[in-house]
């Protein structure tokens, strides 16, 4: 593989297609499978990714916001895109792309039921989310029977499918929270299968769900943060491969004599003759201050090389001091020797949050399958 001439992040495709079908085998062929591709599919690319799971075969889309939805149609992405948050100011767009809205209160689905009656639509895909203890947003179990009582009057909606969402499914300290979780579930999709003559699609299994409760599958699974490697436990991670690898190169390589100081507040001072390399990303990249001063490191030509001083808008300075490399090399800053995750738990914070707070300045480079 060809070695960064910028700050990239590559996107392994064929990563993402062992995850999907890792993921896929856990549940049973007949269980639709949503993948999740918000927040630029996790940091990475949403179209590259919808393109590569559409052709894996995956059933549903799910997305943040209706943008979201809107940029993936114009990239010709053709199966059912779900809205988990829509706004009524976009409804015009998201009826012009056929985009299907999450309604999580009475409030947004009688909106969106004068809007799909006003611009005349006929069974019109939305899904109704419920709130089973993860207190966000969300229907309850006592509302089935107005929610009903909305849909019954009306023909231009219909309910495509029913969710709900895990709080702590990875989490085994909280196994008896997450049986309620699904145990209330059950018994909201029982009240509908009374008031409805048709069968919706149920869901509430996320990643880590499917792999620790495979028996709440339903007839739809939602994947996000296991598609593009990352499990929440160390055990499904090893089925999983990171598909993020975010690479630069030095830019300079500072001699430094003891005493000598490096950056904003003079935080590191060497205690030897030491060689410090600069690289051109920084907190404006994604990469916090909270990394600096020997909190963790990068990888140079295979090297372990600890970050020193405050991380810079848009430099990082590394202790390059034995190794033997140069101005140009490639650096490796998480992705192939050092797992995201343990990037992550160094800045106090989850692999979530960095691989989607990577910024859309950084290049994304496409690895095919």
């Amino acid at each position: 593989m060809p070695k960064a001439q910028e700050t990239v992040l590559e996107i392994d495709l064929g990563a993402l297609a062992h995850n999907y079908r890792t993921i896929r085998a856990k549940i049973p062929k007949d269980v639709k499978f949503m993948a999740v591709i918000k927040a630029y599919a996790y940091g990475n690319d949403s179209v590259s990714v919808a393109q590569k799971l559409q052709e894996l075969g995956a059933d549903y889309f799910a997305v943040a916001y209706i943008q979201e939805g809107v940029r993936l149609r114009e990239a010709g992405i053709s199966i059912p895109i779900m809205i988990f948050h829509p706004q009524k100011e976009n409804f015009g767009q998201l009826i012009d792309h056929r985009l299907e809205p999450s309604l999580y209160s009475e409030k947004l689905l009688k909106e969106f039921t004068a809007f799909a009656e006003e611009k005349k639509q006929k069974d019109y895909p939305v899904h109704v989310k419920f709130n089973t203890g993860m207190n966000r947003l969300g229907f309850t179990e006592k509302e089935v029977e107005s929610i009903f009582g909305i849909f019954s009057k009306t023909s231009a909606i219909k309910l495509q499918s029913a969710f709900s969402h895990l709080a702590a499914s990875e989490d085994w300290k909280e196994r008896d929270f997450t049986l309620g979780q699904i145990s209330n579930f059950r018994k909201i999709a029982a009240r509908l299968l009374e008031e409805f003559n048709y069968e919706p699609l149920l869901h509430i299994c996320n990643t880590s769900a499917i792999f620790n409760y495979p028996e709440a599958a339903f007839s739809m699974v939602r994947s996000g943060i296991g598609l593009y490697g990352f499990g929440n436990d160390k055990e499904i991670d090893k089925h999983l491969k990171p598909v993020g690898t975010l690479k630069t190169l030095i830019s300079q390589i500072q001699q430094l004599e003891p005493g000598d100081t490096v950056g904003y507040n003079r935080t590191y001072k060497a205690e030897r003759p030491s060689k410090i390399a600069t690289l051109p990303l920084g907190y404006a990249d994604g990469i916090h201050r909270k990394y600096g001063n020997d909190k963790i490191g990068v990888f140079v030509n295979e090297q372990y090389a600890p970050i020193v001083g405050n991380v810079c808008m848009d430099i990082i300075m590394i202790d390059v001091t034995d190794i033997d490399c140069k101005e140009g090399d490639e650096v490796v800053i998480f992705g192939g020797p050092q797992h995201a995750t343990k990037f992550a738990e160094a800045g106090d914070t989850i692999s979530y949050e960095l691989i989607t707070g990577v910024s859309q300045r950084v290049t994304r480079k496409i690895i095919s399958e």
